[in-house]
């Protein structure tokens, strides 16, 4: 697979410089803002946020990780035995108004699994979708509220987003599938 870098770490970090500004603009003095990162790649881009919106604003941002792996629609595909790592949000989402965040939306179905998974948590006031990439290629009706790229893709293509917590680095990265 060639890999080609579409977004290095300072682009990676001004484009979500940029999301932190763009939630705030629509989330002004919020009380009730809260981010919660889909794992795996979803929760240290939640954190990296949650840090952004508390500089540039005076927001305070609960945040919290969800695990969508009971959710999945292809869970039977994945594996026997699936990883559950747990969902971790230590506050009621009740009333709240949670920005889920994603690496990449593709096909939509992560998205509908979270959007089960939050619900089956308590009744939020409003569920909005960050992403750090818009991949296209959906296969539900989901948009994303907040897109820190569109990069229109084929599907022999592979985009990954990768983070220091994770992967050792901060960049986003095209690569092609071996036909």
């Amino acid at each position: 697979m060639d890999n080609k870098v579409i977004l290095d770490e300072r682009t990676m970090m001004r484009t979500l410089a940029r999301l932190s500004h763009e939630i705030i603009e629509h989330h002004p003095d919020e009380s009730t803002l809260c981010l919660v990162g889909i794992k795996r790649r979803g929760v240290p881009l939640a954190g990296i946020l949650k840090e952004n919106i508390e500089k540039y604003s005076d927001i305070e941002v609960l945040t919290g990780e969800l695990d969508i792996t009971l959710y999945r629609d292809d869970l039977t595909e994945k594996a026997d035995m699936p990883l559950v790592s747990g969902s971790v949000i230590p506050f009621d989402i009740r009333g709240k108004n949670i920005v889920l965040v994603d690496d990449v939306i593709y096909t939509g179905r992560t998205v509908r699994a979270a959007m089960e998974a939050l619900i089956g948590l308590g009744r939020p006031a409003r569920i909005e979708l960050l992403v750090m990439v818009d991949r296209g290629h959906r296969e539900l009706p989901i948009a994303a509220n907040y897109v820190g790229k569109n990069i229109p893709t084929s599907k022999s293509e592979f985009i990954s987003v990768r983070v220091k917590e994770i992967d050792g680095v901060n960049e986003v990265v095209i690569s092609r599938r071996d036909q």
